[in-house]
């Protein structure tokens, strides 16, 4: 139905209505992407001119391994991780499903993202690459590229890459992990690696990673030296 108004005489207002028939509803395509539209609202959401929108905090997740992808899925629906979008979504979904999702968006290029500005000090970017290429054995903190890559860009099929994250995401990660709002399953070691880093620490590493720019082919790596500097259970 549509109204149309006009004034006549000029101190009159008149309206008629019209009555339009209803266009013919467009089919939805039965498709993963179109199911799949809740999730690419954060992860994956682009404005009129293909700019990404939500790269202040959520994480790209295309590309990225099947295998933690599908953990992660799991550690919400099971209360591992805590955050009631993600909770809501995958409350009641069969794991097959989970399986399915997490193999589509890992068989997706992952986007290439700018590094964004590294606001610390030399000290503090020294610290940061310390702590990511060599660790620190005093305090049995592993370097990240043990476990994630030479590349930063993760291993097949279960650690995911640290490049072209956000840094308020990252610091939250950590955050959550000291606070026991994110766990894995057990051994859990980044539950471990974020109680022996200090709060300068995570902001140094944080900070250092999200100024590095991406490979061209940020694809996750296929292995890693085994075994891992800590027990993984996400990463037997």
């Amino acid at each position: 139905m549509m109204s149309r108004c006009f004034r006549w005489p000029a101190a009159a207002l008149f309206c008629t209505l019209t009555f339009v028939a209803d266009a013919a509803p467009q089919p939805v395509p039965d498709t993963l992407t179109q199911r799949l539209l809740a999730c690419a609202t954060c992860h994956a959401r682009v404005d009129a001119r293909r700019n990404p929108v939500n790269d202040s905090f959520y994480p790209r997740i295309g590309g990225k391994p099947a295998g933690y992808l599908y953990h992660q899925l799991r550690n919400f629906q099971d209360g591992r991780r805590h955050y009631p979008v993600m909770t809501y979504l995958t409350e009641y979904l069969p794991d097959a499903y989970l399986r399915e999702i997490a193999a589509h968006f890992a068989a997706q290029a992952p986007t290439v993202l700018p590094p964004t500005p590294m606001n610390l000090s030399p000290a503090q970017r020294e610290r940061g690459r310390q702590l990511v290429h060599e660790g620190d054995q005093t305090r049995g903190i592993p370097a990240c590229i043990a476990c994630h890559g030479a590349r930063l860009t993760g291993v097949q099929p279960a650690i995911p890459g640290l490049l072209g994250l956000p840094r308020d995401y990252i610091n939250a990660q950590f955050g959550a992990w000291r606070n026991g709002v994110r766990r894995a399953h057990a051994p859990d070691c980044m539950g471990q690696v974020a109680a022996r880093l200090s709060p300068d620490d995570v902001a140094a590493v944080s900070g250092w990673l999200a100024a590095q720019p991406m490979p061209a082919d940020p694809r996750p790596a296929d292995a890693v030296a085994r075994p891992l500097p800590l027990l993984c259970g996400s990463a037997p």
